[in-house]
């Protein structure tokens, strides 16, 4: 009876063993067939996506109804989520210039454009290159573009080169045209006529007087006599 009892109950231990892994293998599959959430973090709003990606473009600009500009560029984003909103173009800009009668006025040209739309504010870097109708050649490695005061300006190395002379210096400002423009901090070549010396009405005379007039007499003799020889002038 004893060894009846024995069996019996190693039957049953192993019963519930084999009751429990079957149960475990159960649970196992259960739990891995239940779907997973996966949560990601905020997105930072300083790496929110475009809201437009433009590729190959070819366009025409106009400000206040008037067309002003052509854009080319390979990649052109929208982005108004990120302050200040801008416009990219991170695979380079080309424009065109045009006056009121559609003219091609001047030609610009950078590896990377941004362009803040609340502030009407362009920022040119990598190569920035312009150049006008008039020969006018500028190139510098960062140029900003104001809108709202239609001028250019520059805190970095710039040179301008003209048909008549060429200027580099660190800080640059001119108008939308390039008519006029300055440079400071400079250096380069400059025809006679560019350099001032100073004040017109401060400059003393460096020649010696000309002796080819005779001075006036001291004093006038009362009656001339007539037969007193008239004064010479030797050159």
């Amino acid at each position: 009876m004893a060894m009846k009892s024995f069996r019996a109950h190693l039957f049953s231990l192993r019963t519930f063993l084999a009751l429990a892994f079957v149960a475990s293998q159960v649970l196992t599959v259960v739990s891995c067939s239940e779907a997973q959430e996966h949560t990601a973090g905020a997105i930072n709003p300083e790496d929110s996506v475009s809201m437009m990606t433009s590729y190959g473009v070819n366009t025409l600009i106009s400000d206040s109804g008037v067309i002003k500009y052509r854009i080319v560029t390979e990649r052109w984003d929208v982005n108004t989520i990120r302050r200040p909103s801008r416009w990219e173009f991170m695979k380079g800009i080309f424009f065109e210039q045009f006056d009121e009668q559609f003219h091609v006025q001047a030609y610009i040209q950078a590896d990377t454009a941004w362009y803040f739309d609340k502030e009407r504010l362009w920022k040119l870097r990598g190569r920035v290159n312009i150049r006008n109708v008039k020969g006018l050649i500028y190139t510098s490695e960062e140029l900003y573009w104001d809108g709202m005061k239609h001028e250019f300006y520059s805190t970095v190395f710039s040179r301008v080169v003209t048909p008549e002379r060429t200027m580099e210096g660190t800080y640059f400002r001119s108008d939308e045209r390039m008519t006029h423009y300055f440079v400071s901090n400079s250096k380069g070549s400059f025809m006679p006529d560019d350099i001032m010396v100073g004040n017109e009405h401060d400059k003393k005379p460096t020649e010696p007087a000309d002796t080819t007039q005779p001075a006036a007499p001291s004093r006038l003799p009362a009656t001339p006599h007539a037969s007193s020889p008239k004064p010479t002038v030797t050159p």
